[in-house]
């Protein structure tokens, strides 16, 4: 099984071209958040529409910059993540969407304690599979994917204890652009793709009971 991966797309879907050859070979695509630059349903829509040309197969949760009803969107169309679990083969996959509060007041931010519940009612719902992979938009707190360019962590301590407590084999993160790139917390890979219109995103195969991660850049 192929999975691929990307976030904080911000409506940037000329670049699905770049990957073409990956989304076509791959069985799923997940979508980690920020779709839109503000936007609503139709824009979430466009996105999503322009990856399945690809890919048909798409789940995805909304971005801090993807308004409150992108959740609605996401949940009725069957294809969310947030707060959410849906089983593809020999994967549980779950996750939360949004961020953690910023200076910003973007349109979908939550207090810890939030993105603690909501990753709670997620991984309630998962089924004892083989594989558990997490995906969340924030970041968990001080790893080497939650960093601002002068170095200063910003990512969620609530996110960063439920992956200490889950242990899930992967975590597919975002948010911060600055800070693409992979870290662990004890057996659970965490892999920041960086903003799509840069040409990161992630592949992750599942063969023969084993799971890899990788982070690439379209060239």
């Amino acid at each position: 099984m192929k999975l691929v991966s990307f976030g904080d797309i911000h409506m940037a879907t000329r670049q699905l071209a770049r990957i073409a050859g990956e989304l076509a070979t791959a069985d799923l695509v997940i979508l980690s958040g920020d779709l839109t630059n503000f936007g609503g349903v139709a824009a979430a829509r466009t996105v999503v529409e322009a990856v399945r040309q690809y890919c048909p197969t798409v789940l995805a949760l909304p971005g801090n910059l993807d308004r409150p009803e992108v959740i609605d969107y996401l949940h009725s169309a069957h294809i969310s993540l947030h707060g959410e679990n849906h089983r593809v083969g020999d994967i549980d996959l779950f996750g939360c969407g949004g961020s953690n509060l910023t200076p910003f007041h973007t349109p979908l931010e939550y207090r810890d304690v939030e993105l603690q519940a909501i990753l709670a009612s997620a991984y309630a719902q998962t089924t004892a599979a083989p594989v558990q992979l997490m995906v969340c938009h924030t970041p968990p707190y001080a790893t080497q994917v939650d960093r601002l360019t002068d170095g200063r962590p910003v990512g969620s301590a609530a996110v960063r204890q439920f992956i200490s407590a889950i242990q899930p084999h992967l975590c597919i993160t975002g948010h911060i652009h600055e800070s693409a790139g992979t870290d662990r917390l004890g057996r659970t890979l965490i892999l920041n793709a960086g903003p799509f219109a840069a040409g990161g995103y992630i592949v992750v195969y599942y063969e023969a009971g084993e799971v890899k991660a990788e982070l690439r850049f379209a060239v």
